[in-house]
């Protein structure tokens, strides 16, 4: 498990948004996908500002997040744009973070502007903050719920003073159980137990774009209770999964009201199904149906909730997948019992097995705290679960065969790939197979003393697969080493080559070998600390040399500190087996150390214990063959030649040699005997997984046969709404036919009108135009006459004007004429200066009164500005007046206090003077009235005149401000100080 230390949590923070259109029927959803994982965000209004404030986080420790940065692995943010009524989701833009930049200290939020912004008149953007921050969660308290208010008021006597918050299961070591509640009240003792007995459908929760690990995978149920993390044991088949049901049991010291709120607490307990580190499909068991409010049943029997319960997929709303049938869904049968300790219940589970359902007794595991069963931390996502050792390395059954037909079976799958050495170095000595079936007996050779602590060792090397290529040209790759050590110099090789690409994975063939040799273990441990394991990487062409492109270190150390199994040997004797798996990069030989590949390779080392036989024989042909164990007899002495000539069949080495031949007889009748058995055992185990696989593929079919169905139904779905629209389309199309039918034969109708109009109207303009033709002859005719009668008329006119001319010439020689002509004129002249005289009185007279109403006017408004000027200067003075009045209040009081101050002064100075000149006067009268007087005199004189002119200074001053006259008070006041200052000037003179 990686220590809580080094778990951390990869936080990004989506706080709110800005700059984006409003779409009030749309709503805004941020996913954000790392490594495969993807996340989301809470759908929000698609406004200008959307309010996301989500939190979104992946759990990793140090080493994965170290190679995602060196790997430079985004987290990548994508927006969308959600109709709730239909369901679309519209790409509105992306955010890629570098993970490079993520610290475990706290850092500002940032803006970050959307990529490829489908809104492309806005810059919409989003405030993230990306922080690293410490997993420290115990893991106790995994799904600790938050604390449900009481259903009613009433709280019992035991709970009183307790806070819910507060009830939590601590473990007490020595008394071996978990106190719920405080222990000076929960004294009860309680045994609490989980049973998983069946489960069904399990292949339903394995989705076919899910990998699972090369080799035989193993899955198991994992739940915690009361944070013991409890795994049953792995099973291999999911079709038909068979395991032993298991019952896993705490202690627990409490009362009853006590449990009952601590179970309504955590109410639910969640079992998962396992692969790995990698979690398949997920339950939940309610719990708080165990203890009813007001039941006394757990006083009489044990509580239990039991029942096959639903296994789901996790994420299933996300992954989007189609419901499953109820009786294809996966299933996991549980029961959890609750009981008073003491009380006996030999309850049995009923069990649905491949038969039916049948009774079987559970088994029985306590948890306790000295010793509870956890399970391994959680994986990083890169990593790959451990593979499973190989088949020959599985634990011993019950069956008659040994361990050494298991491992026979693996060899004769690829006999060629099998060595036997023999150790050459004085320091591990090899100890060869025994091979029973060899043609004779070597009787001549080196014999090897083997040291009384030696072992006998197996060691088995499986290079399974190579994969992250980075040149870039393919290689048809062959893997090769060699290991003295181990008995044989001889290198290994795999056959034939592969070709291996880019981002491709390659199993090898012929990669396994084991070697068998014999040493003391503190030799085989300096050996493989010593010197490791050097295999190198050839590329084959055809067309050219073989060429060595990288060598590969394996350090077969690592070995020793795995974790030892312990099996059973051939003769029934205790062996030990360590296994180590881990994938190595090939360096490259020539050049700078840049990794080519990735080598993935297993290693077994197996100890058989100490050697039985000190002393073995060698053979003396090539090295490789092996020699021959000893035979426990000695070997027959060579005839004396004194000895008398027997018979050939009586003679020893006949007896010997015919006993060694009907031994032959006899071994190849058992090794044919085990052949046979080898081959029933491959028929069976080929027929077994023909059977599993078989069953896997039916099950498969009925899973996709399933989806296919939902997928049918719903193609029968959109078949029948596509053949709805489509007589709907054929219907609309139908009446477009007939509607532009219509709309033709209404274009025709109306053009045809439209011609036969402008034909009429086309006629009756002809006709009107041969009308106005016919007219306008006739006016011409007309002017012609009317023009004749015209001149004829002012020949005439002319003829007249000359006779009346004549005419007015003759009168206008008469005097009578001439002065009626007079008159005439002169009467038009009176008359004209009448209408003149008459009109211009009655101007006169209208301009007469106009003047009067304008003279009245203007007095009238004359009276209105006097008398409104009037109003305002009245209003003016007495503003002024009042302003005035104030001025001198003011300014009297200040000039009062001033005159009185100064006469208070003058009165003190006064005084004093008196009262000095008394003094002096009566001192001396007569000498000093001539010497001192003149002084005092002048000095009293200059004070007066000081007085005088201040006075009249201030007088001057308060008459040049304009505000006052020689009628107001203060002025007054002045003069009167002036006069009784010139008075007493005079007076004093």
């Amino acid at each position: 498990m990686v220590p809580k230390s080094d778990q951390l949590l990869i936080v990004v923070s989506i706080l709110e948004g800005r700059h984006f259109p409003k779409r009030p029927k749309h709503l805004l959803v941020v996913e954000a996908k790392f490594d495969g994982e993807q996340l989301a965000t809470d759908p929000v209004d698609h406004t200008d500002q959307p309010e996301f404030a989500t939190e979104l986080a992946w759990e990793i420790d140090r080493k994965v997040l170290h190679q995602h940065r060196l790997q430079r692995t985004p987290i990548k943010l994508q927006c969308f744009a959600l109709d709730p009524q239909t369901s679309a989701k519209e790409t509105v833009g992306y955010i890629v973070l570098d993970l490079r930049t993520a610290q475990e200290t706290k850092q500002a939020p940032k803006w970050y502007q959307l990529l490829s912004n489908k809104y492309t008149k806005f810059k919409a953007e989003v405030q993230i903050s990306l922080t690293l921050e410490t997993d420290t969660k115990a893991q106790v308290d995994n799904y600790k719920a938050k604390a449900a208010p009481p259903r009613d008021g009433k709280v019992l006597a035991s709970l009183a003073g307790v806070d819910p918050k507060d009830i939590v299961a601590v473990l007490n070591e020595e008394g071996g159980y978990h106190q719920i509640g405080p222990a000076e009240h929960c004294t009860d003792p309680f045994i609490l137990s989980v049973t998983i007995a069946f489960a069904t459908q399990l292949e339903q929760l394995i989705p076919c774009t899910m990998k699972l690990p090369e080799r035989q995978p193993e899955f198991f149920f994992y739940y915690s209770l009361l944070g013991n993390d409890v795994t049953n044991e792995p099973f291999s088949d999911l079709i038909n999964p068979n395991f032993e049901p298991e019952r896993a049991s705490v202690r627990i010291r409490s009362s009853v009201e006590i449990l009952r709120v601590y179970l309504a607490l955590h109410s639910k307990l969640q079992i998962h199904l396992c692969c790995g580190d990698q979690s398949l499909g997920s339950t939940e068991i309610p719990l708080n149906g165990l203890l009813k409010k007001g039941s006394t049943e757990i006083n009489q029997h044990p509580v239990t909730v039991e029942g096959a319960f639903t296994l789901d997929p996790p994420n299933r709303a996300k992954q989007k997948l189609a419901p499953v049938p109820l009786d294809l869904a996966p299933t996991v049968g549980v029961s959890v019992a609750l009981q008073r300790e003491g009380i006996d219940s030999q309850s049995l589970i009923e069990l649905k097995t491949q038969n039916g359902h049948e009774a079987v007794h559970s088994q029985k595991r306590v948890l306790t705290p000295i010793k509870e069963k956890t399970l391994t931390g959680p994986k990083s996502p890169r990593e790959s679960p451990a593979p499973p050792p190989p088949p020959n390395q599985t634990p011993p059954t019950k069956d008659d065969a040994t361990e050494s037909e298991v491992e026979s079976l693996q060899y004769d799958k690829d006999p060629k790939l099998t060595v036997k050495g023999i150790g050459s170095v004085p320091a591990s000595l090899a100890q060869p197979e025994a091979t029973c079936g060899a043609s004779e007996v070597v009787t001549s050779g080196q014999k090897i003393a083997v040291p009384a602590a030696s072992h006998h060792f197996c060691f088995s090397v499986d290079l399974r697969s190579v994969h992250d290529l980075e040149l870039s040209f393919p290689v048809n790759c062959i893997l090769r080493y060699s290991y003295p050590f181990f008995g044989s110099a001889a290198p290994i090789m795999t056959n034939p080559p592969v070709e291996v690409r880019k981002n491709m994975e390659v199993f090898l063939p012929q990669s396994y070998c084991a070697f068998d040799f014999a040493t003391v273990p503190h030799q085989l441990q300096d050996t493989f600390l010593r010197i490791p394991l050097l295999v190198e990487l050839w590329h084959k062409d055809k067309m050219s040399k073989d060429l060595l492109l990288g060598v590969a270190r394996i350090q077969l150390s690592n070995i020793l500190s795995s974790e030892k199994t312990r099996f059973l040997g051939a003769n029934g004797e205790q062996c030990w087996r360590q296994t180590y798996s881990e994938s190595v990069p090939v360096i490259a030989a020539q050049g700078s150390n840049n990794r080519i590949l990735d080598l993935s390779y297993t290693m077994t080392l197996e100890d058989y214990g100490l050697v039985k036989m000190r002393e073995i024989f060698v053979s003396e042909s090539s090295q490789g063959v092996p020699a021959v164990d000893q035979k426990p007899s000695s070997p027959p002495p060579a005839p004396c030649p004194s000895e008398i000539q027997v018979e050939p069949r009586e003679t020893l080495e006949y007896k010997a040699a015919l006993e060694l031949e009907m031994w032959k007889e006899m071994q190849e009748d058992i090794f044919e005997s085990q052949l046979k058995q080898k081959e029933l055992a491959h028929m069976q185990a080929l027929a077994e997984e023909w059977k599993k696989r078989d069953r896997e593929r039916e099950s498969l079919v009925k899973k996709k046969v399933a989806e296919y169905s939902i997928l049918e139904g719903r193609l029968q779905k959109a078949l029948t709404e596509l053949e709805t629209r489509e007589q709907q389309l054929a219907s609309a199309e139908t009446e477009l036919q007939r509607e532009r039918k219509e709309l033709q034969l209404e274009r025709e109708r109306n053009l045809q009108e439209l011609q036969d109009s402008v034909r009429r109207a086309r006629d009756d303009c002809v006709y009107q135009v041969e009308l106005e033709r016919l007219k306008l002859k006739q006016l011409e005719e007309d002017k012609q006459r009317l023009q004749q009668q015209l001149s004829d008329a002012g020949n005439k006119y002319k003829v007249l004007e000359k006779e009346f001319q004549q005419f007015k010439d003759q009168q206008n020689n008469k005097p009578e004429i001439r002065l009626q002509s007079e008159i005439n004129l002169l009467t038009l002249e009176k008359v004209e200066l009448e209408r003149k005289l008459e009109s211009a009185t009655k101007s006169k007279l209208h301009y007469k009164q106009q003047w009067g109403r304008a003279l009245k006017e203007l007095a009238r408004l004359k009276q209105r500005e006097q008398e409104s000027q009037m109003a305002r200067l009245k209003k003016q003075q007495e503003e002024l007046e009042q302003m005035r009045l104030r001025y001198l209040a003011a300014e009297e009081k200040e000039t009062v206090r001033t005159e009185q101050q100064e006469l208070l002064d003058i009165r003190n100075e006064l005084n004093r003077l008196r009262q000095q000149e008394q003094k002096q006067y009566q001192d001396c009268k007569e000498i000093a009235s001539g010497k001192l007087g003149s002084p005092r005199g002048s000095g009293l004189e200059e004070g007066l005149d000081d007085y005088l002119t201040r006075l009249i200074e201030e007088r001057d001053t308060l008459m040049r401000t304009g505000v006052y006259n020689h009628e107001d008070r203060i002025i007054s006041e002045l003069d009167r100080q002036i006069r009784e200052v010139l008075t007493k000037n005079s007076a004093s003179n």
